[in-house]
C-alpha cells in the first residue's frame, strides 16, 4: 500500500489464478445453481412471489431531449 492506495496489480483478478479457474468450473456452476434453486424455494415457501417482466421493459424510460445549444458561456 502506498499513500493510502493499493497498487494496481494487487487487487485485480488474474485469469491464471486458481480462484478464477474455480469460478468457471462446471462443479462450481452446479453448486451456484443448486444454491440459487434452494434460495428460490425458501423464498416461495415464505410466501414470496416471482413476477416475470417483458424483455422490452426498461427501468430507465426515455427522457425528453433538452436543448443545450448555446448554453455554455463565452
Amino acid at each position: 500500500m502506498k499513500d493510502g492506495y493499493q497498487e494496481n496489480g494487487s487487487n485485480t483478478r488474474n485469469k491464471d489464478t486458481e480462484d478464477f479457474a474455480e469460478e468457471r468450473s462446471i462443479t462450481s456452476r452446479q453448486r451456484a445453481r443448486s444454491r440459487l434453486n434452494s434460495e428460490i424455494e425458501e423464498f416461495l415457501a415464505r410466501g414470496g412471489a416471482i413476477n416475470e417482466v417483458d424483455p422490452e421493459i426498461t427501468a430507465d424510460p426515455p427522457r425528453k431531449p433538452q436543448p443545450k445549444y448555446g448554453s455554455r458561456p463565452i
